[in-house]
C-alpha cells in the first residue's frame, strides 16, 4: 500500500487539477448525503453522521443536504469551498484523501480523516454505518465481512502513511 501511495503522489505532482476535478466528481454521491428510511438506522446516522456533516458544513462555510431516497441531492454549493481545501492539500495529502474517498466511497469522511478529525478505525466504521447495522438485524456475511476488514486495514495504512 505505501508503494502504491509513493507512486500515487508523483501521479499528482502533474495531475492535481485532474485529480481536484474526480474528487469533485465523486463529492456529488459521497455515501452521506444517502440516509435509510428505518427509523433504527436514522438514529444511528444522526448519531454517527451527523457530526462530521455539521463539521464539514461548517469547515466548508456551506449547507450539506442529505436524501432518504435514490435521487442525488443538490450540494452544488460544496464545489466551490472543497476545491479550495483541496487545492491547499499537499500532494501526499492529496494522494491519502483520493485512496481514502476511493476506499469509503465519501469525500467528507475521507476529508475528516486527512485532517485528523477522525481516526482509520471511526472512518471505517461510519463508511460502514448501515451494513453493520444490517448485520446486526439479519446476521454477518462472511464475504462481505472480510472484505469490509480488508478496506479498514487499508485505511489503516492509509492514515500511517498520511501521518508518517
Amino acid at each position: 500500500m505505501q508503494q502504491n501511495l509513493d507512486e500515487s503522489v508523483k501521479e499528482i505532482v502533474g495531475n492535481r487539477e485532474e485529480v481536484i476535478a474526480k474528487l469533485l466528481e465523486l463529492a456529488k454521491t459521497d455515501v452521506l448525503f444517502f440516509w435509510g428510511e428505518n427509523k433504527e438506522l436514522v438514529l444511528r446516522q444522526k448519531e454517527k453522521w451527523l457530526p462530521i456533516l455539521d463539521w464539514a458544513a461548517e469547515l466548508l462555510k456551506t449547507a450539506i443536504n442529505k436524501t432518504n431516497t435514490l435521487d442525488v441531492p443538490e450540494n452544488k454549493a460544496l464545489r466551490a469551498p472543497l476545491k479550495v481545501v483541496l487545492s491547499k492539500m499537499s500532494d501526499k495529502e492529496l494522494a491519502c484523501y483520493l485512496a481514502a474517498t476511493l476506499n469509503m466511497r465519501s469525500t467528507l469522511l475521507a476529508l475528516a480523516l486527512v485532517k485528523g478529525k477522525i481516526h482509520a478505525e471511526e472512518a471505517c466504521e461510519l463508511s460502514y454505518l448501515e451494513e453493520l447495522w444490517q448485520n446486526e438485524m439479519w446476521g454477518t456475511d462472511s464475504e462481505a465481512a472480510a472484505k469490509r476488514k480488508e478496506r479498514c486495514d487499508e485505511l489503516k495504512e492509509i492514515e500511517n502513511y498520511l501521518r508518517s
